[in-house]
């Protein structure tokens, strides 16, 4: 009797598939994400907002690049090495808006003990505390892509019994 060949479904490829169209979906997300950052703090009718909001665009396209390596560096990754999260590479993309807001003599904001204590680099309250935040759609994958990390890792170091 021949073995039945394994079905089970290979958890590296599944969170290798997940964080590349993460990859691609965050990125994606990037540049609106940084313009309406700088939207969102300067008055409709502040001088100079035309060339404030340019400078957002341009700031968005090159936080897009940034992200988008460094995102591409974690997720097709292995599993051992993905010392970090989409999340925490995203959250480095705040000093584009900041950048564009501090040239434009915004004045900060005001922020809690707790936010300015945790991100300093931040005046003005724009770091994500989820990738939602960027765009509302990448909420369930973000969490499918956090699970499958967690099945890969637990199949390489945990009892692979549990997931056959």
């Amino acid at each position: 009797m021949a073995a039945e060949p394994d079905t089970a479904p290979d958890p590296d490829r599944i969170l290798a598939d997940l964080g590349a169209e993460l990859a691609v979906r965050v990125a994606a997300a990037v540049p609106a994400w940084v313009i309406g950052c700088v939207d969102g703090l300067v008055s409709p009718g502040a001088p100079g907002r035309e060339r404030i909001m340019a400078r957002a665009e341009v700031a968005g396209c090159q936080a897009q690049k940034e992200i988008a390596a460094r995102l591409d560096a974690l997720l097709s990754g292995d599993v051992d090495q993905q010392r970090s999260t989409p999340l925490a590479v995203v959250r480095t993309a705040v000093s584009y808006p900041t950048e564009v807001l501090r040239a434009a003599q915004v004045p900060p904001v005001a922020r809690d003990r707790f936010v300015s204590e945790r991100f300093p680099e931040d005046p003005y309250g724009l770091t994500p505390a989820t990738l939602q935040a960027l765009d509302p759609g990448l909420g369930e994958l973000a969490i499918a892509w956090g699970a499958a990390k967690a099945m890969a890792h637990r199949r390489r170091h945990g009892d692979a019994e549990e997931f056959t």
